[in-house]
């Protein structure tokens, strides 16, 4: 039987199929602690669903400490895993925001962390516990957990990449420590890179696991804190529920529980509206009874220690086949990870060696570049050095020559100076005999001088006495001729006194010679005086 209908119709139809078909939907974000996603919900799924999807999203296997948790009325509570979500009171809102966190915790981690993504999200989720105080951790621990926070996510510590001040955008410490102690930031940045410096060739996912192995041993590690009364003398106390048990601590003191009960101690746990009672295994120990102030906080208290005590008979028993298998996985992911973080340490320290020796490489060529251009420079100055010692050495010749010709001429005037020093020597000699002539002739003249002069006044008294005699000469003679002759008187023309007149010529006439000798004598003695003045004034 062929049915037909008309085009329109068929497309009505097909529509109304569709809207049919198509279920209605509603919208949730979750939150991780450190990402947010959003995701599209059946209205018929159970919180189970939701969940899983979530789990697939991160890729997560190990889903059973792990739960959603939200916030109605300022409390905070977990869904349930076998109830429709929208029929859970719920916060009404679009989307609905569910933080994906960690519920129960293990015991030993390294030991039930298999998954990277499982050590990643605790890591995480502690590392804000500890920030937000929410876990009490001293101070000193806090530096070393920095640390290796700072390790995971920077990877390992490089002075030349990590510089002062590159921690200082990063929440490492919590608030109580940094007021504790008054220090700024650049001093505890420096204390954390003294640790984190010494951890050196750690992965990611180890340093995030020896952050954990660290945080589990501090005294509120995965402890959930509830305040409740006991049920006698209405005490106020806190009751905390972790993977070991519940501990019951005073309402100041977190630390150190009053009272302990372990899961292996506990035989049953009962919870009616808000009372909740601990039965132990022991029958003759006391029952344990409290109240909490809500009905829901009871509840939360009770799914708590369920999904613990769980947990902790788990551990307890042989692995299923699925632990197994992750247990293997895991084994062979550390191992693989570990030949992996060998092979990139090797060539890590292989690309640093390289970098190392392209560092060196580099510095000894810029030191032979260097070294190049100083002998460069050094050959231009030596050029220039060559140029201006050739010029000098031009120059020094030109002196040198001149310097000879010099030296020639100055052997010459050293030459001429010794013919020079001979004559002025010989001419010395000369002068000094001539001098000692000259005395001589002076010493000689001197006393010619005195012998003239003796000799001229000898002269001179001969003279005067010469005159005298020709005078009484004369006086004689006239005296005898006026007495021989008186008659001449008489007789002009030949008289005695002719014969006197001749006799007196005759003695004219010698006195004549005598004046002739005088003169001569006088004459002689002007000449020496001359001779003697010409010698003295050459003398």
């Amino acid at each position: 039987m062929i049915w037909c209908g008309c085009p329109h119709q068929l497309k009505n139809m097909s529509i109304r199929g569709l809207k049919k078909k198509q279920p209605k939907t509603f919208k949730v974000r979750i939150i991780t602690v450190d990402a947010e996603m959003e995701f599209s919900c059946e209205m018929k799924w159970k919180g189970k669903d939701l969940f899983d999807l979530v789990c697939r999203a991160l890729g997560l296997r190990e889903t059973w400490f792990f739960g959603l948790q939200y916030t109605i009325k300022g409390m905070c509570t977990w869904l349930k895993m076998d109830k429709k979500v929208l029929d859970q009171e719920i916060p009404k809102e679009d989307p609905i925001s569910f933080h994906f966190l960690a519920k129960f915790y293990p015991e030993k981690v390294e030991e039930e962390l298999l998954q990277e993504i499982t050590q990643h999200l605790f890591f995480l989720q502690v590392k804000k516990q500890i920030l937000d105080e929410e876990i009490y951790c001293s101070p000193e621990a806090t530096v070393l957990l920095a640390s290796y926070a700072v390790q995971a996510k920077y990877g390992d510590y490089d002075p030349n990449f990590h510089e002062p001040g590159f921690l200082a955008h990063d929440e490492l410490l919590p608030k109580r420590v940094l007021r504790q102690y008054q220090l700024t930031a650049e001093m505890w940045e420096e204390k954390i890179t003294a640790w984190y410096a010494e951890h050196r060739g750690i992965a990611r996912d180890e340093a995030e696991m020896n952050y954990l192995k660290i945080a589990q041993d501090l005294e509120m590690y995965g402890v959930n804190y509830f305040p409740i009364a006991q049920n006698k003398n209405h005490t106020d106390l806190l009751l905390g529920v972790d993977a070991k048990g519940i501990h019951i601590y005073s309402i100041n003191n977190r630390f150190s529980p009053n009272k302990s009960f372990e899961w292996s101690s506990i035989r049953n746990i009962s919870c009616s509206e808000k009372e909740l009672t601990i039965k132990p295994l022991d029958k003759k120990a006391e029952v344990f009874k409290f109240f909490s102030s809500q009905l829901k906080v009871n509840k939360l208290i009770f799914q708590l220690c369920i999904g613990n005590h769980d947990l902790f008979m788990r551990r307890r028993k042989v692995d299923s086949i699925e632990i197994q298998q992750m247990k293997a996985q895991a084994r062979e992911e550390k191992a693989r990870k570990k030949m992996e973080n060998q092979r990139l340490a090797r060539e890590k320290q292989l690309r640093e060696e390289a970098e190392r020796a392209k560092e060196e490489l580099e510095r000894r060529l810029f030191q032979l570049e260097d070294e190049a251009r100083q002998a460069n420079e050094a050959l231009l100055r030596s050029q220039e050095a060559a140029e201006l010692l050739a010029e000098k050495a031009q120059i020094a010749e030109e002196e040198a020559k001149l310097l000879a010709q010099n030296a020639a001429e100055a052997e010459q005037e050293r030459q001429r100076l010794e013919i020079t020093a001979l004559k002025s020597k010989e001419e010395k000699r000369l002068m000094e005999q001539k001098m000692r002539e000259a005395e001589l002739i002076a010493v000689k003249l001197v006393k010619e001088s005195d012998r003239r002069a003796k000799e001229a006044e000898h002269l001179k008294q001969d003279l005067h006495e010469a005159r005298e005699a020709e005078r009484k000469a004369k006086q004689k003679l006239l005296d005898i001729t006026r007495l021989n002759y008186p008659h001449m008187a008489k007789y002009p023309q030949y008289s005695p006194g002719d014969s006197r007149d001749a006799n007196f010529d005759k003695g004219s006439i010698k006195l004549d010679l005598k004046d002739i000798d005088l003169k001569r004598l006088s004459f002689e003695i002007e000449r020496e005086r001359l001779d003697y003045l010409e010698n003295s004034r050459k003398v």
